[in-house]
């Protein structure tokens, strides 16, 4: 394997993070390999984030500071992007936080050739104790047919994605996001990742799994707006999937189609979790409206898909059969997960 080491553009999107921002970054600052650049973009915080993050400017050379009108996060990638110098870039999120090897163990896997990403594990810290998550590829190096097939083939339409689409864990080299500002749906804030990651990975060359590389904590926050319930996630999934349809067929991803509308059934696995999640009576009336259409009901039953995990299996069932006792029952459960 060809040595390199590239100066890595690390680029932090930054909204209403003042709690846990300053350990974010200092969890990069204090990384062993030594050639980085930090961009924090302040997406017009409202709290004293973007305060924080002048801090850091003032304090350390490595550090840029953009601060922006408020324009989501996938603007702000883009922002920090534009503003990167490095070959590499590597997105972390900030509420987030790194281990101190892990760019160090990211770039001794990096071959030095155009269009190539290694991808690490990561933890979720919540506020009960914390879960350790592995790709779901098995670790090595993926590339020609082997990464075409194994790992292009499947970055949509299966339960348990092959290579989180999370725009964290990753270490990419930067023309693989060239151009790709024309897939980009600005609007998104469920999804936006997917919307960022997947035309990327679409266009790589090589692909690194790493082994038991536990080195991204990504902290669950509870509330945020994965974890709370979004009144308008049922048009945000539309609007992903329109994002991502274009995508696959522009970049001729394999089996485009039926890839697509597996991935638009797991999407609703979504979409059902968070009905069943909101205010009122009127959850049941909304959930009978979304899966009682006929385009839906038909996308259904003529898209088989595999669903594994306990869980996704009642909110299928929930979403084949949107009766009210069920939906009832379905929502008592949820409640009791959501309070562990």
């Amino acid at each position: 394997m060809k040595r390199t080491n590239p100066l890595i553009s690390i680029i932090v999107p930054v909204y209403n993070k003042e709690a846990y921002l300053r350990e974010c970054v200092d969890s990069i600052l204090e990384q062993t390999y030594w050639r980085i650049e930090v961009i924090l973009v302040d997406d017009e915080s409202t709290d004293k984030s973007g305060a924080v993050c002048d801090e850091f400017g003032r304090a350390d050379k490595r550090v840029r500071v953009i601060h922006q009108k408020n324009g989501g996060p996938t603007a702000a990638c883009v922002a920090g992007m534009e503003a990167a110098t490095g070959g590499y870039y590597m997105f972390v999120d900030s509420d987030d936080y790194l281990e101190p090897e892990t760019l160090a163990q990211m770039a001794e896997r990096l071959a030095g050739v155009q269009g190539e990403i290694v991808c690490c594990d990561h933890v979720v810290e919540k506020q009960h104790g914390t879960e350790w998550v592995k790709s779901g590829a098995a670790s090595g190096i993926y590339e020609g047919d082997r990464l075409r097939e194994q790992i292009k083939a499947k970055l949509i339409g299966e339960e348990k994605k092959v290579i989180p689409l999370s725009r964290c864990m990753k270490l990419c080299e930067k023309s693989l996001f060239a151009g790709n500002e024309v897939y980009y749906d600005y609007r998104l804030r469920f999804g936006d990742d997917t919307n960022l990651m997947y035309p990327a990975l679409l266009e790589s060359s090589r692909v690194v799994i790493m082994k038991d590389a536990f080195f991204y904590h990504y902290r669950y926050v509870e509330g945020s707006l994965v974890h709370g319930y979004d009144e308008g996630l049922f048009m945000g999934v539309e609007r992903l999937m329109e994002a991502v349809k274009r995508t696959a067929e522009e970049k001729k991803a394999p089996d485009a189609a039926g890839a697509l509308a597996r991935e638009y059934c797991y999407m609703l696995l979504y979409v059902m979790k968070n009905e069943l999640r909101g205010p009122g009576k009127d959850y049941r009336k909304r959930i009978q409206m979304i899966f009682g259409d006929e385009q839906i009901k038909e996308m259904l039953q003529n898209t088989p898909i595999a669903v594994t995990e306990r869980s996704n299996q009642l909110l299928y069932m929930g979403m084949l059969y949107p009766g009210g006792m069920l939906l009832r029952v379905l929502r008592l459960i949820l409640r009791i997960y959501d309070r562990k």
